[in-house]
């Protein structure tokens, strides 16, 4: 165990950081469990997106999301600021590009919790640095169930949602890992374990060369 400070007195991070993505039709449960993990797990950061879209009465501007004007949104996008950008259900989101890149190089593991739109966008941004789940619902009457149980849409909203899962739901071929979520807690776990084994890849170890070096120069 004294090897992993040794590392870090050289001034560099002991691994690069990683992109852990979550995605999941609305409702189906990602948002949940991304806020579970960020409880849980003081080494991992969300990367707070940008939406033009309202704001939710449960959500705090900043924290969950930075709410913006369309104008901003397609400034931000036009001088090729945002990571990744993505029009949903009529709203445009999208990931600044700055904080998630310095986090990255200082070892810091970032969380997304975004569709499958931004998902192809940071492959093709960076897709070493990315490890992606994508969760399922048991069926789509519980996820009519759960929207509704929601009570934060009208019922206009929910029926688009509904259909617009229908084909988010074809890309779940696109990921790392899928999980069928009919369980929140045992679905919870089976993140957090792909998260460790992820942050545990040999191509992520930054010191691991040189400790493998003094071990091989060992009597």
């Amino acid at each position: 165990m004294s090897a992993i400070p040794e590392i870090r007195k050289t001034g560099e991070p002991v691994r690069r950081g990683l992109m852990f993505v979550l995605s999941s039709p609305s409702g189906a449960g990602k948002s949940t469990i991304a806020r579970s993990l960020l409880e849980s797990d003081r080494d991992l950061t969300l990367s707070v997106s940008v939406t033009t879209r309202e704001r939710r009465p449960s959500e705090i501007d900043g924290v969950h999301y930075r709410f913006i004007s369309k104008k901003q949104f397609l400034s931000m996008r036009d001088q090729g600021d945002l990571l990744e950008s993505a029009e949903v259900h009529g709203n445009f989101y999208g990931t600044p590009r700055e904080p998630v890149e310095a986090a990255l190089a200082d070892g810091k593991d970032v969380l997304f919790d975004i569709d499958w739109q931004g998902t192809l966008q940071l492959y093709d941004a960076a897709r070493p640095d990315v490890a992606s789940v994508f969760i399922l619902p048991p069926s789509m009457k519980e996820l009519r169930s759960r929207l509704e149980r929601r009570a934060e849409d009208p019922a206009d909203v929910i029926e688009r949602r509904l259909q617009n899962a229908r084909a988010e739901i074809e890309h779940w071929k696109e990921y790392d890992y899928v999980l069928v979520n009919d369980d929140l807690d045992q679905t919870f776990q089976e993140v957090q374990k792909i998260l460790g084994a992820e942050r545990r890849r040999r191509e992520r170890s930054l010191g691991m060369q040189a400790f493998v070096e003094r071990l091989q120069k060992e009597a």
